[in-house]
């Protein structure tokens, strides 16, 4: 690959994934430009040592600049949460990825590799060995899951061998430092006497470290099958929730705690998609990244954790 084609357009590069995956690109001297939101997140990105472009997935303009002279484009940005409006949902997630495509489209991307999710694919029951032949589901009660589900259809419908190349890559409860969503809201819930288990936290779970996302994203642009999904994973298979978030707690030097709640009772408590994680089994077959697109994770559980141990301040790394 010569130097011209070693650049990229990233939006969400102030997140966590987005943010790894500027480090990774910018550490094999990859030229980024990253959209920015605020001034914060300019300035998140600038230090990651991409070329901050001031916009949203409103900005047509801003996106094209943006784009342009990019033979690559990341789409990490996304609205998240496991409930809300559905309008706001539908508008980042949805519309947005839709000004994406059109947008790079017009500044002759060639691959457009989407971060896409396995939430995309619940809608209420487990997923027990799914691949990527199991179902979308659009018309999922969850905003988050249906939303995601919507804009991957956009994104696959999108690609045009040979002119524009769309992928998607799918992890499953990304962990890691600099994580914001999932490990430190957990830590304060146990510190605060308020965390629980559902029905003893049993149920079985796939996972993708932050760098096994990362890597999995720069296979789907180097090698993935235009108009093609991937799920990408952590090794060693599923997990036990209960077990793997304990480590994580650990790794914070909070003692998980023993209380448990029945099911019945955590349905009345807690949104529909945060009840589907902590209870019901998650497990997804990844041979197709493996064989297809030459995936293979390059973290460890084990050294994930270990990275983890004791870096509170690194898990919560400023979200803009």
């Amino acid at each position: 690959m010569t130097e011209l084609e070693r650049k990229a357009f990233v939006t969400g590069g102030s997140g966590f994934i987005g943010g790894r995956l500027i480090k990774r690109l910018v550490d094999e001297g990859w030229g980024v430009r990253a959209l920015a939101r605020t001034d914060a997140a300019a300035a998140r990105v600038e230090e990651l040592g991409a070329e901050a472009v001031h916009g949203d997935l409103d900005n047509a303009a801003a996106l094209r600049a943006g784009a342009h002279g990019c033979p690559y484009a990341f789409h990490a940005a996304a609205h998240l949460g496991a409930d809300g409006d559905r309008t706001a949902f539908e508008h980042v997630n949805v519309r947005g990825t839709k000004n994406l495509l059109a947008a790079c489209r017009d500044a002759e991307v060639r691959r457009f590799v989407h971060v896409g999710t396995e939430a995309a694919l619940l809608a209420g029951e487990p997923l027990i060995e799914a691949d990527e032949r199991t179902p979308l589901r659009p018309d999922s009660p969850a905003p988050y899951s249906a939303s995601k589900a919507k804009a991957e259809i956009e994104v696959l419908a999108a690609s045009e061998e040979g002119v524009f190349e769309t992928v998607s890559i799918r992890p499953r409860f990304v962990w890691g430092v600099g994580d914001t969503t999932l490990l430190p809201p957990m830590v304060e819930q146990v510190r605060r006497g308020k965390f629980a288990w559902v029905a003893g936290g049993r149920n079985r779970t796939s996972t993708t470290h932050v760098d096994n996302v990362v890597e999995g994203l720069l296979c789907g642009a180097l090698r993935g099958v235009p108009g093609n999904a991937y799920f990408v994973l952590d090794g060693g298979g599923p997990v036990v929730f209960r077990e793997f978030v304990s480590e994580l707690l650990r790794s914070q030097g909070v003692e998980p705690p023993s209380r448990s709640v029945p099911r019945f009772v955590a349905r009345f408590m807690v949104p529909r998609f945060v009840y589907w994680v902590v209870t019901q089994d998650c497990i997804l077959d990844d041979t197709r990244a493996r064989e297809e697109i030459g995936y293979a994770p390059v973290r460890s559980r084990e050294d994930g954790l270990a990275e983890l141990r004791g870096t509170l301040e690194g898990v919560v790394a400023t979200g803009v």
